[in-house]
């Protein structure tokens, strides 16, 4: 015989806050960009914190793989033209850390994130690993917009043919 249990809506409430908040200790965190390394990866230094630079790879995006001409090196100046000289604030998800040893971050730089300005620039293309998915429908808007603006890798003159990953896998 199974048994159904009825849970008033606060403990559901409840239950849904506790299983769905963000890692603990997630405050965002001050940094100064040491360089950067692709469209989407840099090396970081915490300000409040002393120690060694650290990867970091922006979550949401897919930048050019650098060997995709002219997109990569593209989406690469673009990055480092936003936040030179600037103050940022590294904001977590879920997933702090990917398998190849990096930070996972969104990137704020005077109230705006960069992540979302590579998207909208047609730099960078939305894409979605859950499970950090906070500022996903802020991406996908974004790449929209920028195509049907044909921003970028949008261009029909020069698209990118190749999506980044596909672009990774079938090289030797």
């Amino acid at each position: 015989m199974i048994k159904i249990f009825r849970c008033p809506v606060s403990w559901i409430g409840l239950l849904f806050l506790v299983s769905c908040s963000g890692p603990v200790g997630s405050e965002p965190v001050e940094v100064r960009v040491e360089r950067v390394l692709s469209g989407n990866s840099l090396e970081v230094r915490d300000l409040g914190e002393a120690g060694g630079a650290k990867r970091v790879r922006l979550i949401g995006i897919e930048a050019p793989d650098l060997q995709q001409n002219p997109w990569g090196n593209a989406a690469k100046q673009e990055l480092e033209r936003l936040i030179e000289g600037q103050t940022l604030l590294l904001e977590w998800d879920i997933e702090r850390e990917d398998g190849y040893d990096r930070h996972l971050a969104y990137l704020w730089r005077d109230g705006k994130l960069v992540n979302e300005e590579l998207i909208a620039g047609g730099y960078a293309l939305a894409q979605v690993r859950s499970p950090n998915i906070k500022y996903d429908r802020r991406f996908t808007h974004a790449q929209e917009k920028a195509r049907i603006m044909g921003q970028g890798i949008w261009d029909s003159q020069t698209p990118l043919r190749v999506h980044p990953s596909d672009f990774r896998q079938n090289r030797p």
